[in-house]
């Protein structure tokens, strides 16, 4: 198979790599090898199977019924006042919190270019404006705004090889213990965990994603015949994601920092680990993460927004450029001038609370309607493993309720 038909062969399960993977899983990541050696590794393999079940219900729903999530909600039975409700907390969660979010994925993608040159900050009276960071944001909006979804998908799979190679050779090259690590497979658990095995969780099963893979897997695939491809599709992108996740956590279990104030103290770090290569190595590994969730949050949000108001949903349409262009711009001026919406980023947190294990357990309830698919909705052993995937989100918000409203 010559590159071209593989490129063409993969469907979109790398963006939902790309989104996953950003600045936020890399100082998760991080601190859980710091804080607790290897013994969380088996959080993150429970991850990757969470994250494969619900985006596989996501992609199922796409490829049968030709709409994604937004639109089947747009297009649900019941009342009025549920649906314009659950329309409006999606609106919320998704749009307002991937605008709220993505100042971060900037100033990530800023960090990581920070370890190789340094880039002067403007200063303008009481406002400073840091220059990586709106060059980030510029970059990232030229290449959403040429329109060429498949020349998107093109650097994104590219952006993410090269992260997924940064990150496992640098940690590789801090030579963990592997008995240590093989004894992270297997689970234990204590309550000074909790926090940040929930962390370690949330930062993979990640809401806007499941709206993202049901309306990017109907550009790939069209009939059931090709389920078995969008799941392959699904286990290869999400399985190296999680090792992704795992070498971050390898790497930070040899970070000798006690305290890690910036993404870019976890690069710097580990110089006197392996140098100054594995210092760039990290580097680019956040560059390239942060730049990947750049990309895909004002996606996933443009399609969101389209789809609950109706409106077209094509890349190169103006409700999409308007609605993606809203999304970066408002991350271009909260890095750009270290603005932090601590309002928005609280909506978006408490909104996400009930949002995740709504939607999980009515992905959960479509897929198993034998009336909408058929011979291919959920049987008894799939809707019990999916009950027990949906008791994980309805932790996962909770713990995102509660920190919105400062509970713990």
């Amino acid at each position: 198979m010559n590159f071209k038909k593989l490129t063409d062969s993969i469907g979109p399960g790398p963006l939902i790599t790309a989104a996953f993977i950003g600045p936020g899983t890399v100082t998760v990541c991080t601190l859980a090898g710091i804080r607790y050696d290897y013994t969380l590794i088996w959080a993150l393999v429970l991850s990757v199977v969470a994250t494969v079940f619900l985006q596989e219900l996501s992609g199922r729903l796409g490829i049968l019924t030709r709409m994604d999530l937004s639109q089947l909600v747009r297009s649900g039975t019941g009342s009025k006042w549920q649906k314009y409700s659950i329309m409006t907390l999606i609106l919320l969660a998704i749009g307002i919190g991937n605008a709220a979010y993505q100042g971060g994925n900037i100033t990530g993608t800023s960090l990581g270019l920070g370890i190789f040159v340094t880039v002067p900050t403007w200063q303008f009276g009481q406002l400073n404006l840091e220059l990586g960071n709106l060059g980030v944001g510029l970059l990232a909006a030229g290449l959403l705004w040429t329109g060429n979804y498949k020349r998107l998908e093109f650097i994104l799979v590219g952006l993410v090889i090269l992260m997924s190679i940064a990150f496992i050779i640098a940690a590789a090259l801090t030579k963990p213990d592997l008995t240590a690590l093989l004894k992270g497979f297997v689970p234990t658990f204590s309550s000074e965990e909790l926090p940040t095995l929930v962390a370690l969780i949330g930062t993979t099963v990640v809401p806007y994603n499941l709206f993202l893979y049901a309306s990017l897997v109907q550009k790939q695939w069209t009939t059931a015949e090709e389920l078995p491809s969008m799941r392959r599709d699904l286990w290869i992108s999400i399985v190296l994601g999680g090792l992704v996740s795992g070498a971050i956590l390898v790497a930070g279990v040899a970070n000798p920092s006690a305290n890690l104030e910036t993404a870019q103290d976890i690069a710097r770090g580990l110089t006197g680990v392996f140098g100054v290569f594995g210092t760039y190595l990290m580097g680019f590994g956040l560059m390239a993460a942060g730049l990947t969730s750049s990309l895909t949050a004002p996606l996933a949000a443009g399609l969101v927004i389209c789809g609950i108001l109706g409106w077209n949903q094509s890349i190169q349409s103006t409700p999409m450029r308007v609605s993606m262009g809203a999304i970066l711009l408002l991350g271009i001026l909260f890095s750009s001038f270290g603005i932090k919406p601590v309002t928005l980023i609280t909506l978006a947190q408490l909104a996400n609370g009930i949002l995740l294990p709504l939607i999980s357990g009515w992905l959960l309830w479509l897929s198993s309607s034998k009336t909408l698919l058929g011979s291919h909705a959920l049987g008894l052993k799939g809707i019990l493993f999916g009950s027990f995937i949906w008791l994980i989100t309805l932790i996962l918000g909770i713990k995102s309720f509660g920190a919105a409203l400062g509970w713990f």
